[in-house]
């Protein structure tokens, strides 16, 4: 625990790293696939052109479009701003994983990698925590102060987190979304950083995507695919505390463990689909910030 704890003493220590690591996503955000499918509408409506493909068609004129006989897009008066609202999971579940880092860990990262992008081109950062019940909430707004105090909250959540003086059983992600729903005013960037072992969210992430761009992260681990090989091996739920032994050099086991999660997470991708969000998995094995740059900076991931 004391390894952890030093761990996460010195995440806002480490903000200069950081910073650096997110120049790359901040420039994802500016002048990647992301920006061209985000830009924001002003309220100046300043006239139409042909439409082009690769446009977001919420941007059709139809009235232009049907005496024209083919499709018009609208134009306004750019308004650049993007809002960037992070849905961070602190639940007990989270604190699992086999590798050099735990999900929280990774998460930890993912969530500062972000609120240091949205540092660098001036956007407004905003947050809320959540595990059994809403931790933290802060509304978005484009400061300094406001990424040191998410990040400061993140250290200080994890702090009590090792120190098992925080962290209540469940999770309260539906909760959390309809926050963000409370908090945000203009449409913006939604990232749900969650390793999504719960349910009964599905109609709140629908509500939140409805009215802002959403991006579910789901933070993975190897062993979801593929336990150890360390014979019968006891697994302890970190939610419920039930403990069940598994018989980890099965092959047939080892089969069905994998099979599990691969339809698990077709299920996951599914259902996000269904709610109109955009779906990335990130590894306790990957680097956060390689794969949020590749995925910002990918025009397909926004079409």
């Amino acid at each position: 625990m004391e390894t952890q704890l030093t761990q996460y003493q010195t995440l806002v220590q480490r903000a200069s790293q950081l910073r650096l690591q997110a120049f790359s996503i901040a420039e994802g955000f500016r002048s990647g696939g992301f920006h061209s499918h985000f830009k924001g509408h002003g309220i100046e409506f300043t006239g139409v052109r042909e439409y082009l493909r690769g446009d977001d068609i919420r941007t059709i004129d139809w009235n232009v479009t049907a005496r024209m006989s083919k499709p018009y897009a609208k134009l306004f008066e750019e308004d650049r701003e993007l809002v960037v609202f992070l849905v961070l999971d602190r639940s007990l579940s989270m604190n699992t994983g086999f590798g050099s880092q735990n999900r929280l860990e990774c998460a930890n990262e993912i969530a500062a990698l972000l609120a240091f992008a949205a540092e660098q081109i001036s956007s407004p950062l905003g947050a809320v925590f959540f595990d059994g019940s809403i931790t933290f909430s802060i509304a978005p707004k484009a400061s300094q102060n406001n990424v040191m105090l998410v990040l400061s909250q993140i250290d200080e959540s994890t702090k009590l987190f090792y120190e098992k003086k925080a962290a209540q059983e469940g999770s309260m992600l539906s909760g959390a979304l309809d926050g963000a729903c409370r908090l945000l005013k203009n449409r913006s960037l939604v990232v749900v950083v969650s390793d999504f072992r719960t349910s009964g969210y599905q109609k709140a992430m629908a509500r939140v995507a409805s009215k802002h761009d959403v991006l579910a992260i789901k933070v993975a681990d190897p062993t979801d695919f593929a336990v150890p090989q360390i014979g019968s091996f006891s697994f302890e739920d970190p939610e419920t505390k039930t403990i069940r032994t598994f018989p980890t050099a099965s092959s047939s086991f080892r089969r069905v463990w994998k099979q599990s999660e691969i339809e698990r997470r077709e299920r996951w991708v599914k259902l996000c689909r269904r709610c109109g969000a955009k779906t990335l998995v990130i590894s306790t094995e990957d680097e956060p910030a390689k794969k949020l740059k590749e995925f910002f900076a990918t025009k397909e991931n926004f079409l």
